[in-house]
């Protein structure tokens, strides 16, 4: 492969192989970005989710262990 591209113009290996290659598997890359992007979005809605949870049974616990001091 070193041969095939030794003999090329610097633009073929650094301009048009990577456009080649944006053409041919640009719908695979944008699929794998849309599924990492959605997958981290929901990640970050789950851990949003779980500290609110959290926060909230501290809130109850907390204020109904006082309750119970009384």
């Amino acid at each position: 492969m070193k041969e095939i591209l030794a003999g090329m113009p610097w633009w073929v290996k650094w301009v048009a192989i990577p456009v080649l290659a944006l053409v041919v598997f640009g719908g695979l890359i944008t699929s794998v970005l849309t599924f990492v992007v959605g997958l981290l979005f929901k990640l970050l809605v789950f851990v949003a989710l779980v500290g609110g949870l959290i926060y909230v049974v501290r809130k109850f616990t907390s204020s109904s262990g006082s309750r119970e001091d009384w």
